[in-house]
């Protein structure tokens, strides 16, 4: 399995991107060619309780790299990365890895 994770830190309106994000943006990136699962979340933490560095984060699975490079390079995947602008405003950061099993 391969993660795309996308990492975003505070909005300048909070509500806003959590209306916008859950009523548009999700069911957009839901329609991303060979994606196997997807989660967010807006209660994130940081250790020992501190304010996190980000406001939202989002994972997605695919089955390999070569799959979660098509879809972002897809037209829905186009589509999606297009329509960050509308929500978030504080910038976002993406990382990606392959997962290993420890068994």
């Amino acid at each position: 399995m391969y993660k795309v994770l996308v990492l975003y830190p505070a909005p300048s309106d909070p509500e806003h991107f959590r209306s916008y994000y859950v009523e548009k943006h999700l069911p957009l990136a839901a329609r991303l060619p060979g994606l196997k699962s997807s989660r967010y979340t807006f209660d994130v933490v940081g250790g020992d309780g501190a304010e996190a560095p980000y406001f939202c984060i989002w994972e997605g699975e695919f089955e390999d790299g070569p799959a979660a490079g098509a879809a972002m390079q897809s037209e829905i995947g186009q589509q999606v990365a297009a329509d960050v602008a509308n929500y978030a405003t504080g910038g976002f950061q993406i990382v990606h890895y392959p997962l290993e099993s420890l068994a």
